[in-house]
């Protein structure tokens, strides 16, 4: 019995290890960066949108949406699992979900403002592929947008590959592609594109393209609904 448990908890360590070692390579664990957001229809019509993010720690992110204009000002906070959205006009930040999209196209909230994985989701199963790791992780609990991830990391760069998003009934939601390496300096070198694959979403595709991640360190009253009106203040 007491083999089984030290087993089990190396097991819990190496997981975390794991996990902790792919977050740090993706992003800082406070960090300010700018991405991009593209969605493309069946016809070819592009939608950009352009976002500032301030991320603190493993479970606090806040998004600033700078173009298009009509998108301008608006923002989003993520606390854990718990997100707004703040619309200038209204003047109050709206409770949203995990699961809807504030800019449409495949990429869901918890897409554009993603967490550490090491938070969401434990490792139960990992493969050595050859030129890469495959990783099964499995959601903490059921508040996680997905329930299943199915991850390729490359063993050089300790990056994802590509992911496979499951729902608890197996059903594959999305595959996620992560493209282009990229230093963007002090020591962050990650993939800079992130490109969707979806048959729920056939026709359709949705881009995420980072063009900076800095090391910023922010307060905890940034993260906050009161200051959620304040956001491009974090930009300075």
């Amino acid at each position: 019995m007491k083999r089984f448990i030290l087993l089990a908890l190396l097991s819990s360590f190496l997981s975390a290890d794991i996990l902790e070692e792919i977050d740090r390579k993706l992003t800082p664990i406070s960090a300010q960066m700018y991405k991009k957001l593209i969605n493309i229809e069946p016809d070819g019509t592009k939608k950009e949108f352009l976002l500032f993010q301030a991320k603190k720690d493993k479970d606090k992110m806040v998004s600033l949406f700078l173009e298009p204009d009509s998108e301008k000002g608006r923002a989003t906070l993520r606390v854990g699992e718990n997100m707004w959205l703040y619309i200038p006009n209204v003047g109050r930040a709206l409770r949203i979900t995990s699961m809807q999209s504030v800019v449409g196209g495949v990429f869901n909230n918890s897409d554009i403002m993603r967490l550490d994985f090491a938070t969401e989701y434990d490792l139960v199963k990992s493969e050595d592929k050859g030129e890469f790791l495959e990783l099964e992780l499995k959601a903490k609990n059921d508040t996680v947008s997905y329930d299943k991830l199915m991850m390729q990391v490359d063993k050089k760069t300790s990056t994802p590959i590509q992911i496979e998003c499951y729902t608890s009934t197996q059903m594959l939601i999305k595959t996620l592609f992560y493209k282009k390496l990229k230093d963007f300096g002090d020591g962050i070198i990650r993939p800079s594109v992130v490109e969707t694959s979806s048959d729920l979403y056939k026709g359709y595709k949705s881009i995420m393209v980072y063009g900076k991640i800095v090391k910023k360190e922010f307060s905890d009253e940034a993260f906050t609904l009161e200051n959620l009106d304040k956001a491009d203040d974090l930009r300075r």
